[in-house]
């Protein structure tokens, strides 16, 4: 190998989970290469152009206590406070729930909150604080594999109240029916969010498209630090060499297939894409087959732009029963005004409806359900059919190591206690850089 590849790191895939192994790389003077096959960096949560209007591919509620996130954005000279909208937890389903966290400290914020949560009953807002001050007892850990419904269940839970209030959670916490779920990594995420401090619990909207807040800054910091972040360019094939790892690659502005040796590869692409890149390599055989069997979720998302006057009556809000789940007011979040953006996750009856049957749809509960009957100027329906990983019970998530010790896995869907989150993709990334850190 070249003496200048002895440490020179490959990142496959520029979405948040590649970005961040890169970045924390570069902080530590290693020199890295970000190879990214689309045009624009960001992944399964990059900006996208329609109309003339920035949208996301989908809508990403950070929290508060995503702190390696949060971190990471400031490490590359974004400015939380000033790029998110931040909001304490309130969760609002139009003319059935209300529950907003008070402005004290933990765990009053939420014991207060719950008290004067309307919609529940005296005797469900007591079986809610039961459930939770017993899974806190346990310190959120189970002994035995069950869905998120079978906990719920086995503490008399209600199907009222799963479907008000513990089914909205998880699906938009895991991306993943509550049926299904695993309860395990549904206390995890409780933990996180309810079992620290106030601010913890936080919702975090981005007042900017998703590549701006934080790989687009990324690249910028990784160039500055001597990297390289190479967009439509598509890696075709990872081979071992006897001192290193070598890359083929095809970039859209080369007539021909490059051969680029490296000291290690990151392969932070999804997991469909991970499969078929490592199942060309005998030593990566099983962890091919591996990702290629982790099942996959949707998440569907309709935006509609009105005319500017019409707004809806906060930034985020829930319906009940209905094709929408969340609506994000995109006036109050970013300035877009008039632009609403409906969002409809994990698997269900919206998967067979055509997008403008969907379209039509969701236009038709806004004007039901919040009375708008203003007609849009245009809608557009952005689905993600392979969105995230099916956060499942008894998931076998690969590990970030694999038996080729220069190759490393990136990505959400790799082993840890977080679903399928940008602070999963960040938290693996970091791990994925930390590991190659320490082996120099």
């Amino acid at each position: 190998m070249n003496t200048d590849n002895k440490r020179h790191v490959a990142i496959v895939g520029g979405g948040y989970a590649g970005m961040a192994v890169a970045a924390t790389l570069a902080s530590a003077n290693i020199r890295v290469t970000v190879f990214e096959s689309a045009r624009q960096l960001g992944g399964r949560a990059r900006g996208v152009i329609y109309n003339d209007t920035q949208l996301d591919n989908g809508q990403h509620i950070l929290l508060g206590c995503y702190r390696q996130t949060l971190r990471l954005i400031e490490q590359v000279g974004g400015n939380p406070e000033r790029d998110l909208l931040r909001l304490p937890l309130r969760l609002t389903l139009h003319n059935h729930l209300e529950f907003k966290a008070a402005y004290l400290p933990a765990p009053l914020h939420l014991v207060v909150g719950l008290l004067s949560a309307k919609g529940l009953s005296l005797r469900e807002r007591l079986s809610v604080a039961r459930f939770y001050m017993a899974m806190a007892c346990t310190k959120f850990k189970l002994s035995t594999n069950m869905s998120a419904y079978e906990l719920l269940d086995s503490h008399k839970q209600g199907d009222r109240l799963a479907r008000l209030l513990w089914e909205p959670l998880c699906v938009a916490a895991l991306n993943t029916p509550l049926g299904i779920a695993s309860a395990q990594v549904f206390l995890n995420v409780l933990r996180e969010s309810f079992g620290g401090s106030r601010s913890a619990s936080d919702m975090l909207l981005s007042r900017m498209d998703l590549t701006a807040l934080f790989p687009d800054r990324a690249a910028a910091y990784i160039k500055q630090r001597g990297g390289e972040v190479v967009c439509a360019c598509e890696v075709r094939a990872v081979l071992p060499q006897d001192e290193g790892i070598a890359l083929m690659v095809s970039q859209d502005s080369l007539p021909a297939v490059q051969t680029r040796s490296f000291s290690h590869a990151v392969c932070a692409t999804s997991p469909t894409n991970a499969a078929r890149l490592l199942s060309s390599l005998p030593q990566l055989k099983d962890v091919a087959e591996q990702i290629a069997a982790i099942p996959h979720q949707p998440v569907y998302t309709v935006y509609i732009q009105y005319p500017e006057c019409v707004s809806l009556p906060l930034p985020m809000l829930g319906l009940d029963r209905c094709y929408s789940q969340w609506l994000f007011d995109k006036g109050r979040i970013s300035g877009q005004r008039g632009l609403v953006a409906v969002v409809i996750s994990a698997q269900g009856r919206h998967q067979d409806c055509g997008h403008e049957l969907l379209a039509q749809n969701v236009i038709h509960e806004l004007r039901e359900q919040l009375h708008i009957k203003t007609d849009p100027l245009w809608y557009k329906v952005i689905a993600e059919k392979r969105a995230t990983f099916s956060c499942e019970t008894g998931l076998l998530r690969p590990e970030n190591e694999t038996p080729l010790a220069n190759v490393m896995l990136a990505g959400d869907y790799t082993n840890g206690d977080y679903p399928a989150t940008l602070e999963g993709a960040v938290t693996s990334g970091i791990l994925c850089a930390r590991s190659i850190i320490d082996r120099w």
